[in-house]
């Protein structure tokens, strides 16, 4: 580290979070705990289905079934990913676009609440995070970040890299340059400076062997599963990765271990209304629940948890097409189709040339041969090309929709190892479940967030805010000759100008600032 340690903690209220509930996680204690959260973004049950029978046997998340899990938002019976991510991430409901943070007094607007990597690393414990999209993106942000919108990637980003967590790897490598940044901060060259062995292709991850990694492995989201041997080789996937994260944190055996793992982009594809690509994706996220199995079943103190955030797009096995034959129509009916693709829709799309003239080659690679005139005209004539050929999939393989956006249903739970929960719960249920298990609870720290104001200038604190408007707010306290400065977003202080080091960085939710203390 290159900044001092103090007592004065930006963290995050714990007690409200962990308090364990009874009835739903069978108690244990360990010596040594592990927790892998897995979280499969916008995925509806009968995907699960489509992608067991495209497999053509178990998947390993079968194994696991356990329950379901209400997913609502605090005002709305059909989440986004934020909300559901901060759920998940913090214990607390939230309302949509809000990535850690909670509706607070009309004053403030939003504050934050604790995430289970930063009560984890307080409790001392090894923390990483994984995910296909952008690590900036909504599930992943929630449990590394507070923000008041989802797409303020450039706050986002920043607070990850100061939350010093032992292992990243995922996409949203552009994030983190100056170039495309208000604030102008070259973050890379910080993550080195703090000691993260920096990995950007799957040999490289392959080859890690220090405590720490951060793996930039592509400029926004990695490829999806089934598109990545063909156009993206160097790229590890989400197995891959989650292999390489458990064994970088069971370097630190001796500390236990939190890490979230989240398969992003099935919840892009049900966007779409892409079947191949929903499939693609549940498969390269089974993959990686299978890695972490792997592990649980030899370690026996790692609790796995594997849920979806909220379903997304309807997806039925059977659609208007099969009112009168679905007795009658088998498995191969919806899955053959399906297994004409190359590529997924996001795939197929990167191969269009501008003036589309191999508009048909495209259309092959994503498994729509034969094309007749008629599709081929409706095709040239669609106001959304991606609509069109995925609706012409989905049609030739008997597959209905819903909608383009989320869903509200209860969705399932899958877990494994001890103190695992079951049953049909709420979505904040699971972290007081991971908490209860890992002994983050309100027995073993007594920090909250406070907002900076009231809490300096009750102790007779000058208080101000400096360039509050710009893209790099500070708070200023000042007292008796003595100037604490805290740039939002850094996991310090400066002192007189000297660097003094936090545990999490300072939040700001752009009209007050927001500290931890003991």
């Amino acid at each position: 580290m290159f900044y001092q340690r103090r007592s004065l903690l930006i963290l995050l209220t714990v007690s409200a979070l962990f308090f364990p509930k009874a009835g739903y996680a069978e108690p244990v204690v360990a010596k040594h705990k592990n927790v892998i959260m897995m979280v499969m973004d916008g995925t509806n049950s009968d995907v699960v289905t489509l992608a067991r029978w495209y497999k053509g046997k178990p998947l390993a998340l079968d194994e696991i079934l356990v329950g379901g899990v209400h997913t609502h938002s605090l005002r709305s019976a059909i989440t986004d990913s934020a909300a559901a991510g901060t759920a998940l991430a913090t214990g607390h409901k939230t309302i949509v676009n809000a990535i850690g943070m909670v509706p607070g007094s009309n004053r403030n607007g939003f504050a934050p609440v604790v995430n289970l990597s930063e009560a984890a690393k307080l409790a001392g414990m090894a923390t990483g995070l994984v995910s296909t999209s952008e690590i900036q993106n909504a599930t992943p942000a929630s449990y590394s970040s507070h923000v008041t919108d989802r797409n303020n990637y450039h706050d986002i980003a920043e607070q990850q890299v100061y939350q010093n967590l032992d292992v990243v790897l995922g996409g949203g490598k552009s994030s983190l340059a100056a170039k495309n940044r208000a604030d102008r901060e070259d973050l890379m060259p910080v993550v080195k400076k703090m000691g993260y062995q920096v990995v950007e292709t799957k040999e490289q991850l392959a080859g890690v062997r220090g405590s720490k990694v951060w793996g930039s492995l592509a400029q926004s989201a990695l490829s999806n599963h089934f598109d990545r041997e063909a156009l993206t080789p160097s790229q590890p996937s989400l197995a891959d990765m989650t292999e390489a994260a458990i064994q970088v944190l069971d370097r630190k055996q001796d500390q236990g271990f939190f890490l979230f793992v989240e398969g992003s982009k099935i919840d892009w594809a049900a966007h779409k209304n892409d079947p191949v690509g929903m499939v693609s994706e549940v498969l390269g996220f089974d993959e990686a629940v299978g890695k972490a199995l792997e592990y649980a079943k030899k370690d026996g103190n790692t609790m796995v948890i594997a849920v979806t955030d909220h379903g997304n797009s309807g997806l039925t096995m059977g659609s208007s097409s099969t009112d009168r034959t679905y007795g009658a129509t088998p498995a191969p009916t919806f899955i053959e189709p399906l297994k004409k693709a190359k590529l997924t829709l996001e795939g197929a799309m990167t191969q269009l040339k501008p003036d589309h003239s191999n508009l048909l080659k495209v259309a092959e690679l994503y498994g729509l041969g034969n094309v007749t005139r008629d599709e081929l005209g409706n095709l040239k004539g669609a106001e959304n090309l991606e609509n069109a050929m995925a609706g012409m999939l989905a049609s030739r393989a008997k597959l209905g929709f819903t909608t383009h956006g989320h869903t509200g249903e209860n969705v399932f739970l899958y877990a494994y190892g001890p103190g695992k929960p079951s049953g049909l719960i709420d979505n904040t249920d699971i972290p007081r479940v991971i908490g209860n298990y890992l002994g983050i609870t309100d027995l073993n720290y007594k920090v909250k967030y406070v907002e900076a104001g009231q809490y300096f200038k009750g102790k007779g604190f000058k208080v101000t805010i400096k360039d509050g408007m710009s893209a790099n707010p500070v708070l200023i306290v000042e007292h008796e000759g003595v100037k604490l400065e805290y740039p939002e977003n850094k996991n310090y202080y400066l002192k007189d100008g000297v660097p003094v080091e936090t545990l999490a960085p300072t939040v700001f939710n752009g009209k007050e600032f927001f500290v931890a203390v003991e």
